[in-house]
């Protein structure tokens, strides 16, 4: 059987390089994807989308995709700033509106869209606790909170740590969430343990799908089979 073209057009929405995905519908997908991904890895939750009568808007993230040369750094407020472009955008074009975030996309989409309400909601991997996150990298590096404060920045193996990141996400905790959601977490994520995973869906009733024998990224063979099947079946 001969593969169909997925049906793309690409636009800009405000300054950030997008794709809409699908043929005309008035059901639409968000999706917002990790780090050192882009717009274009939507494909395959777009198909899935796109066979359940969804179009599915994919962008990228400052320092990702179009955007990798451009000065715009990607932390929370960039990331809540252009968050809000594109539910503004979609959600004057789209009666029915879902959102899908990945990883780093996920924590975005928590704090850009904490007073938005999506008909449905998919998480894969995501990150909910940013400070548990920092905290975990003062230990992997060795370096103290008073290190942070004092250089304001500190280069490590992961990513580059910022004082005004980290005080951020600590004043600014996720206190809200009114969508449905369900959650794919891999039990051999070392960025969120399971007990952060498991408070935020007993605090928010979320569907948790864990994957004994998966890391945060889902990149053995096996994983592209398990985060299909389910999307398949929580889109």
């Amino acid at each position: 059987m001969i593969k169909e073209k997925m049906i793309k057009e690409k636009i800009y929405i405000e300054y950030i390089p997008t794709i809409i995905w699908g043929e005309k519908s008035n059901k639409a997908y968000i999706f917002v994807h990790g780090k050192m991904s882009n717009k274009e890895s939507a494909e395959a939750f777009a198909a899935i989308a796109a066979s359940k009568g969804y179009q599915t808007i994919s962008f990228d993230l400052p320092e990702h995709g179009e955007r990798a040369d451009q000065d715009d750094s990607c932390d929370i407020i960039n990331g809540i700033t252009d968050l809000t472009h594109i539910g503004d955008y979609v959600f004057r074009n789209w009666d029915t509106v879902s959102l899908f975030g990945c990883s780093l996309g996920a924590f975005f989409s928590l704090h850009a869209y904490r007073e938005k309400h999506f008909e449905n909601c998919l998480f894969h991997s995501p990150i909910v606790n940013m400070e548990y996150l920092i905290q975990q990298m003062f230990l992997w590096f060795h370096i103290s909170e008073e290190d942070l404060r004092a250089q304001g920045k500190i280069p490590t193996p992961i990513d580059t740590m910022s004082w005004l990141y980290y005080t951020y996400v600590k004043e600014h905790p996720i206190v809200k969430w009114t969508s449905p959601t369900h959650i794919l977490y891999g039990a051999m994520d070392n960025l969120q343990s399971r007990k952060i995973i498991d408070d935020f869906c007993d605090k928010f009733n979320c569907q948790l799908t864990v994957s004994e024998n998966s890391e945060h990224p889902f990149m053995e063979e096996c994983d592209k089979t398990i985060v299909e099947a389910w999307m398949n079946c929580s889109i």
